[in-house]
């Protein structure tokens, strides 16, 4: 049941249900989640651990606010963790995960070109999410969910960015060729400019 509580919470966090600085409740937790204030308590630990919550004694429990300086720290490891993870994928991949990697590409093509742009950041997590998966580095991937989860609010402003899906599909449409290709160099290095752009818009942002 405590696994089952982090995950439930967990989730709430990342799809905004719960806001940066919003306080967490431990009664109203129990009460929303049908589960004992033990596993709250054991949840709001671990993920305080993943850096989603931040607890204060005296205080209690709040959704952790993550500083724009900070989202592009983490944003550098990230660029390095998933650069190393494409390269991987490129050396791994089967006919049947490259036809699937060509079919996303397609669907994110045709969601950009319709304008449809909330479909192409679901395209665009399921594209990182097959990668990962060919890639098969549990530790590799263990970090970046938990990396991604600390990024949710400033991943939102970046998919906002005006013009952003025009940058990015062309920086996707790479990564894909290099893995399709089975070239590790290439894919590793079209996986770090496409996070290296995002680390730039990051740094728009903040300017």
């Amino acid at each position: 049941m405590p696994a089952e509580t982090y995950d439930l919470l967990r989730s709430a966090i990342l799809k905004g249900e719960y806001l940066p600085g919003e306080r967490l409740v431990e009664a109203q937790l129990c009460e929303r989640l049908g589960t004992s204030r033990f596993n709250v308590r054991a949840a709001l630990q671990d993920l305080a651990a993943d850096g989603l919550v931040k607890v204060e004694r005296n205080k209690g429990a709040h959704v952790r606010k993550v500083p724009l300086d900070e989202a592009i720290e983490i944003t550098e490891v990230r660029m390095v963790l998933e650069g190393l993870v494409a390269a991987r994928a490129a050396a791994r991949v089967t006919d049947g995960q490259a036809s699937e990697l060509d079919e996303i590409g397609l669907l994110m093509r045709r969601a950009v070109g319709a304008g449809e742009f909330r479909r192409y950041s679901d395209l665009n997590a399921r594209l990182h999410g097959l990668i990962r998966s060919i890639a098969g580095h549990r530790t590799a991937e263990g970090i970046i969910e938990t990396l991604r989860g600390q990024l949710v609010r400033h991943q939102f402003m970046v998919s906002l960015h005006p013009g952003r899906p025009a940058v990015s599909l062309p920086q996707h449409e790479r990564i894909i060729a290099a893995i399709q290709a089975q070239d590790p160099q290439a894919a590793e290095a079209a996986m770090r400019d496409h996070i290296a752009s995002v680390i730039a818009v990051l740094r728009e942002i903040e300017a």
